[in-house]
């Protein structure tokens, strides 16, 4: 029945079907400084911020907190492990419905090549705890110094008034 099934599909239809369930996203094996079981994250994160930072969830448009909230000054931290990712003055209005950001603090967010349900994106996580925060789109016109958009769900972040420390 099954290869009656995966026959049946055009070649189109099937290879969105094969990615969707069955290709693996690469940053899912790799290893980060902090270092903790699933069970540790659920105990940790909200359902929510669980779905998006560790199964690599993506929040409805325009529902996150941050998405309106446009801070002078401040630091955007991972909601997971309150790594430093992204100054408030970077952020910026795309209105795409997430919060965007255009660039992050050095050396904080790891990109990773996404070819998940059939698109070629750049996955970004924290690099510090492999937290799933968004992702990368370049060359959209947007007036910003770097040409890119960190298209970022508000559940991956947290937001401090001062920039405290600089791990």
């Amino acid at each position: 029945m099954k290869r009656f099934f995966l026959k049946s599909i055009p070649t189109l239809q099937y290879r969105c079907f094969q990615t969707f369930f069955f290709q693996k996203n690469p940053s899912t094996n790799m290893k980060y400084p902090l270092d903790k079981s699933d069970q540790e994250w659920r105990k940790e994160l909200d359902p929510e911020q669980y779905r998006v930072l560790r199964n690599k969830g993506t929040e409805l448009p325009g529902s996150g907190k941050y998405t309106n909230y446009f801070p002078e000054k401040g630091v955007f931290v991972c909601a997971a492990c309150k790594e430093l990712l992204y100054k408030a003055d970077t952020k910026f209005e795309s209105h795409c419905g997430w919060p965007a950001f255009y660039d992050n603090l050095p050396g904080k967010v790891k990109r990773i090549e996404d070819d998940s349900y059939g698109m070629r994106r750049t996955e970004v996580v924290c690099s510090n705890c492999g937290g799933h925060l968004g992702h990368v789109f370049k060359g959209e016109g947007y007036a910003v110094p770097t040409n890119e958009r960190h298209c970022i769900n508000s559940v991956s972040l947290d937001f401090h008034k001062e920039e405290t420390n600089n791990k």
